[in-house]
């Protein structure tokens, strides 16, 4: 695109870094701290002093909110990182000689793919205690989201690699009698950086949506922590959702952002 990113484009990159300051700004924009109890007030409806209303543990659901956006929007990328690294490290063995390290990690790679992670992710929640520390629950949540992720970038990774083997420049370099690592460094991961980008940016939306779904089944961050996935639990209960609209702002969000990513998705970048 000569004329430089379309008015969508930056309009998405806008409401997006504005979605991430709001995360990052949440102990300063919140109005209470996420896990404090209001019990004086005996109702959840929005009143003077908390405009979303307070949820049934007496909560207020405009600072829980904030934080939510914290946790789900800024560890998905943080997870992304964690898959396309070790999809990259995996996928560089690709290219060693042995034909039998290959065919493991080709075996390997579709196992990753086959496995149902979520019955994984019901395992390690019920192994976890109800005290558990949330930081703890949050980083097992997207740790785990992130190593579970490789195999999908793992395969793309490698057989971009595996075509790198015969290109001209890299027999060039090797000619040259440049070092395997000089060849990685300055030739390979050049290559190799606009296949990883396309596909960190692909791995954002599917992390945010994972997230969220397995908090509404209750496998995700352990409450009080909030996030997007817990606080849709909400939904759950349309007596609440009709008594206190400001219910459906989590998903409100969530779709929002979704939006937001899919115009920034490579994919559509190809068909513009």
């Amino acid at each position: 695109m000569a004329g430089g990113p379309r008015p969508m484009t930056r309009l998405a990159v806008t409401l997006l870094c504005l979605v991430v300051v709001l995360g990052l700004a949440a102990p300063w924009l919140a109005p209470h701290p996420y896990a404090q109890q209001i019990r004086e007030f005996t109702t959840t409806a929005p009143q003077p002093g908390f405009p979303m209303g307070l949820d049934d543990l007496g909560r207020d659901r405009l600072s829980r909110l904030l934080y939510a956006t914290r946790v789900s929007v800024l560890l998905a990328p943080a997870a992304a990182t964690i898959s396309i690294l070790v999809a990259l490290l995996l996928s560089a063995l690709a290219a060693t000689p042995s034909r039998t390290l290959r065919w493991s990690l080709s075996l390997g790679n579709s196992i990753f793919l086959s496995l149902p992670w979520i019955f994984l992710f019901i395992i390690l929640r019920a192994k976890l205690p109800l005290n558990t520390d949330p930081v703890v629950s949050v980083t097992l949540t997207f740790a785990l989201m992130g190593v579970a992720g490789w195999a999908v970038p793992s395969r793309a990774f490698t057989a971009s690699i595996l075509g790198m083997k015969d290109a001209g420049w890299l027999l060039q370099a090797r000619a040259a009698g440049l070092k395997p690592w000089r060849i990685a460094t300055s030739h390979a991961w050049p290559h190799l950086w606009a296949l990883a980008l396309a596909q960190f940016r692909i791995l954002i939306p599917a992390y945010v949506l994972s997230e969220a779904s397995l908090g509404l089944l209750g496998l995700g961050v352990a409450d009080p922590m909030p996030s997007w996935g817990n606080l849709l639990q909400d939904l759950q209960h349309p007596d609440v959702v009709q008594a206190n609209p400001w219910t459906l702002a989590p998903l409100g969000l969530l779709v929002f952002v979704m939006i937001c990513l899919e115009v920034l998705a490579p994919s559509r970048k190809v068909a513009l």
